[in-house]
This record gives C-alpha cells, structure tokens and sequence, in this order.
C-alpha cells in the first residue's frame, strides 16, 4: 500500500512537521469514539435531509 500524496503544502507540513494525521479511519478508534464518530455523522444527514423536506413541503 503505497502513502498517500498530499493535497497541498499546509496539509504536507501539518502530517511531517506538527505531526497531525490528514486522515481519519474510524474503523481504528476506540469504541466510545468510533459510536460518537457514527452517531455525528447520522445526525448531521438526518438534519440536513429534514431541513431539506421541510424546505419543501413550505
């Protein structure tokens, strides 16, 4: 598995330099975090997808 490039010099320098992870794998974390992970990203598509459907139904 070969590394992943870099988008931009800032997210380069972020990875080499301060050490911050450009990528996240959720499938790693630990459990807690991993369900917290989950559960943020289901409440921000069902809010979007009722913002959405009230929008419409106005």
């Amino acid at each position: 598995m070969s590394e992943k490039q870099p988008i931009n010099d800032a997210m380069e320098h972020m990875n080499k330099i301060e050490g911050i992870p450009t990528d996240v794998n959720l499938k790693i974390l630990p459990k807690p975090l991993r369900y917290f992970g989950y559960f943020m990203i289901g409440f921000f598509t069902l809010s979007i997808l009722f913002i959405i459907m009230a929008n419409l139904l106005n």
